[in-house]
Formats: structure tokens, C-alpha cells, sequence
């Protein structure tokens, strides 16, 4: 019983990870064909292409283990336009953007440090913190270049706006996350 838990719980998780990397993916592609300035035009391609190879790194690591992905009806992106609002131009998707990114490195990091994780999974973590990294790099320089635009204040108001709303969508969806990141750990040592 132990281990179908565990099973149930690591492939619900891999999953999500799966669709909100394919989610991220598909918004960054969309983006990139209609951003006119070509410097963020250049990083949001590579940020897609990123988003793209990340979901198929978790279907590879899936498939190693013996695990078929689930659907996944929604992921953690979908919720963040009911809790800080749509953005309304590129700086705003940029502020809800490394809010995510941020949340994202935190929660991968989180489930990297579970003592029993499958190799598979850590060795996928790990590929994918790398470009986690530079994807908050990028959105951080980008967003600090926009404050003659759009003004300093607006900036960093839009940036408060959605890491307020990350704590929010955190408390309702990925502490569920977290959650099921522990019992991983857990079920291992029953």
C-alpha cells in the first residue's frame, strides 16, 4: 500500500511538472512571435525553447521509470491571473514571470534535497535548475532595463503585485506540492 502511495503521489507530482513545464512552453512561444523588441524577443525564444526541453526531459525521466504521465487539469501558471490579474503589457508579463521562475527554482530545489529521490528525477532537477537560473537572470536584467519605460515605481510595484500574488496561488496550490514533496521521503522510509 506504501508503495502505490508513493507511486500515485510521484506521478501525479512528475506530472505537473510535466504540464506546467509544457503550459510555460506555449505561453513563452506565443509571446515571442509578437514582442517587438528584438533583445526580449532573443531571450523569450530561449526561455520557450528552455520551457519546451524541460517537459521533455520530464517525459524521458517518466518513461525511465515505468511511469506514464496523468493529465493535469491545471497548473500552477493558470492560477496566477485570478490572483494578481492579467498583465497588461510586457512588463507585467515579465513581474509575474520571475515571480513564477522564482517559485519554480524554490519548489525543484525543495524536491532535489529529498533524501530518497530516484536518480532519474534528480538528474532531471538538476539539468533543469541550470536554465532555472539564468531565466531569472534574464527576467531580473530585462525588468531593472524597463524602469526608464515604464518608471521605477511601476516596476517595482508590478513586481510586489505578483510575488503577493505567488504567496497567495503558494498557500492554495503548491503547498499540495510541498506536501507531497515530504511524503516522497516519507513513504520511502515506511
Amino acid at each position: 500500500m506504501i508503495g502505490e502511495l508513493r507511486g500515485d503521489a510521484e506521478r501525479w507530482l512528475l506530472s505537473y511538472y510535466r504540464a506546467s513545464e509544457i503550459d510555460g512552453a506555449l505561453f513563452f512561444g506565443r509571446l515571442a512571435k509578437v514582442i517587438r523588441d528584438p533583445a526580449v524577443q532573443y531571450d523569450l525564444t530561449r526561455h520557450f525553447a528552455d520551457e519546451s526541453q524541460h517537459s521533455r526531459w520530464w517525459t524521458d525521466c517518466m518513461d525511465d521509470l515505468g511511469i506514464r504521465p496523468m493529465k493535469v487539469v491545471s497548473s500552477y501558471q493558470d492560477a496566477y491571473l485570478e490572483a494578481g490579474g492579467a498583465p497588461a503589457n510586457v512588463m507585467e508579463v515579465l513581474a509575474v514571470t520571475l515571480a513564477f521562475e522564482r517559485r519554480v527554482a524554490g519548489s525543484y530545489a525543495a524536491h532535489a534535497r529529498v533524501p530518497t529521490i530516484a536518480p532519474q528525477i534528480r538528474a532531471t532537477l538538476a539539468k533543469i535548475m541550470k536554465d532555472e537560473g539564468w531565466h531569472i537572470q534574464w527576467v531580473s536584467r530585462t525588468l531593472e532595463n524597463l524602469k526608464p519605460s515604464y518608471g521605477a515605481d511601476a516596476v517595482t510595484a508590478a513586481i510586489e503585485r505578483y510575488a503577493a500574488a505567488d504567496r497567495e496561488v503558494y498557500q492554495r496550490t503548491l503547498a499540495e506540492h510541498d506536501e507531497i514533496v515530504r511524503s516522497l521521503d516519507h513513504f520511502k522510509a515506511a
